[in-house]
């Protein structure tokens, strides 16, 4: 046994990667964040194996389904090897920890299960199994307490009879019999895959994100008189005689969907990218009064209920669709508050603090600042109360600026901000 020498191999393994600096390696779907599963399983076991490269995408396949001990017997070009290393796109542990052997022999001689991997018949008189029913085994085994290893031949030829002889069982591919030489990565990957799928009872590592929570009667209501209105203006609902048929199949259209907030705040944004000739929300746009109005009161009826798992995306989805959408006096605050020496680089615009949107926030200063629009509705004015009680109990300052005031005299507003500037400033 070679085990003896690990410690040399990991130093020449170490001196071989800082020789290979300048390749980087980045695996789709690899998340550094994240913690391995540490299970006890099986022992892979490497038959002189060939190439380094198929050792190293062995020990891949091996990493993807949380196999950690890995033996290899007599391996043709010798050991450490940087091609194995090289094709191992980060599973360098399972490297570094591999243990060599000279004989198949003393690679198995203290398991008590061992199965061995061959796509062709050996005429041996031992139960041959598919690698679901010797991944229920192995599990078993293996939770028991015993030990357990899965043979793997060489890349040219496979096992020889004699390996096969030492199994207690023989595990087989439900491949093509045209074709049904598998790389050796393959290999392990077929096996480690149905072992990890029973030891981890087939759990998927994500799910579908949680939804936002669903749209309310008077968010459906109010984007549903905004489609209409739209579609008024250009005829559609015609003829007369069949209006009301036609929008009683529009409502059902939306209806069935079961609808989120978020989805009604979408499709009402689609709905005036059209009516207004915009090409989409991405390019920017500017709504007058009416819309602005119009579209707060569907905003504003997110702010009424409670705040729910998963909720801070659909905070960030309000936040981008007023950031594309701003109104005239948005517009021309924000180019004050980016140009005027005063102010610029201490305010952002349209961003989430909390759950809350305030239209300009300065978290320098703790100060927001809220435009206030005519003729706004009781919905719009209750969720701007809360949204300002919730920032002042945050120790936030909140300064409110009618629309016509910004429009009509800036120059006021602005220094009226300095004023507050400089009171946050001076505490």
């Amino acid at each position: 046994m070679r085990a003896s020498r690990a410690d040399s191999n990991v130093q020449k393994l170490n001196q071989l990667r800082k020789s290979n600096q300048k390749v980087k390696w980045r695996m789709s779907g690899t998340d550094k964040t994240k913690t391995g599963l540490d299970l006890a399983g099986p022992i892979v076991i490497l038959v002189e194996p060939q190439l380094g490269e198929n050792i190293g995408m062995a020990a891949r396949a091996m990493g993807n389904f949380a196999l950690s001990r890995l033996r290899i017997v007599n391996p043709r070009d010798g050991w450490p090897n940087i091609a194995a290393q090289r094709s191992a796109a980060g599973a360098d542990q399972i490297l570094e920890q591999a243990e060599l052997f000279d004989t198949v022999e003393q690679a198995v001689a203290d398991l008590t299960l061992l199965f061995a991997t061959t796509a062709r018949a050996h005429d041996q008189a031992k139960p041959v199994v598919a690698p679901e029913q010797a991944a229920a085994e192995l599990v078993a085994h293996v939770g028991g307490g015993g030990g357990a290893g899965i043979l793997f031949g060489r890349e040219r030829y496979g096992l020889q009879n004699e390996e096969v002889a030492l199994a207690n069982r023989i595990i087989t591919f439900p491949v093509n019999p045209g074709f049904a030489s598998l790389n050796l990565a393959q290999a392990v990957l077929l096996i480690g895959y149905e072992w990890f799928k029973l030891s981890t009872g087939g759990a998927l590592p994500f799910a579908m994100p949680e939804r936002s929570e669903p749209a309310s009667q008077h968010q459906m209501q109010a984007f549903f008189d905004n489609l209409v209105r739209e579609l008024d203006k250009v005829e559609f609902l015609r003829p007369r005689e069949k209006r009301e048929t036609m929008l009683v199949n529009l409502r059902n259209i939306f209806t069935r969907m079961d609808p989120t907030k978020q989805d009604m705040h979408t499709l009402h944004g689609v709905v005036m990218a059209i009516a207004e000739g915009r090409k989409g929300p991405a390019k920017g746009g500017v709504l007058d009064g009416e819309q602005a109005t119009r579209l707060r009161a569907l905003l504003a009826e997110h702010g009424q209920g409670p705040a729910v798992p998963g909720d801070s995306s659909t905070v960030r989805g309000l936040a981008r669709l007023l950031r594309r959408n701003p109104t005239d006096a948005e517009r021309i605050l924000w180019q004050a508050l980016t140009r005027d020496r005063r102010f610029a680089g201490q305010f952002k615009r349209q961003t989430p603090v909390g759950r809350h949107i305030p239209d300009f926030v300065s978290f320098v200063h703790r100060l927001a600042i809220e435009l206030v629009n005519p003729n706004e509705s009781d919905t719009i004015v209750a969720d701007r109360a809360g949204r300002k009680a919730w920032l002042e109990a945050r120790d936030y300052r909140v300064i409110e600026m009618r629309v016509a005031d910004v429009e009509g005299d800036l120059a006021a507003e602005l220094d009226r901000l300095e004023k507050m500037v400089g009171w946050a400033k001076a505490r």
